[in-house]
């Protein structure tokens, strides 16, 4: 149902490498760059994450109760997906691990303060 989910930025270069180092290694590519937003996901018709930077020109800031969950394909991806984002200078906001029945996720916050949580359904 969501097509695509759009975050502020007030350095699109940091971010932009910060996304595709994270990113490229789990498939999921720029499909979009105009300078100001940049869209990335594996095509379009999917669910695609942009980072732009806020069209009022005005400070970008994360918002508080929201929160980016990126869907792996294993518990392992989650864990890559986790450590990678540290590795590139983002802050733990809870370890990979089991959060409930059948629901393992880890969570992080960009180099924005957004938070994401890496997460695999099922067993």
């Amino acid at each position: 149902m969501v097509g695509y989910t759009t975050l502020g930025t007030n350095d699109l270069p940091r971010a932009t490498a910060f996304f595709d180092a994270l990113l490229g290694e789990f498939g999921v590519k720029q499909l979009m760059n105009n300078g100001r937003m940049v869209m990335y996901g594996k095509s379009f018709g999917n669910g695609i994450l942009a980072i732009c930077t806020p069209f009022d020109k005005q400070k970008a800031t994360p918002g508080n109760g929201v929160m980016i969950a990126l869907n792996m394909e294993s518990e392992e991806n989650v864990q890559k997906l986790h450590a990678k984002a540290l590795a590139l200078g983002a802050s733990d906001e809870g370890a990979p691990g089991a959060r409930g029945p059948g629901f393992y996720g880890g969570y992080f916050r960009d180099l924005d303060g957004n938070k994401f949580c890496g997460f695999k359904m099922g067993a």
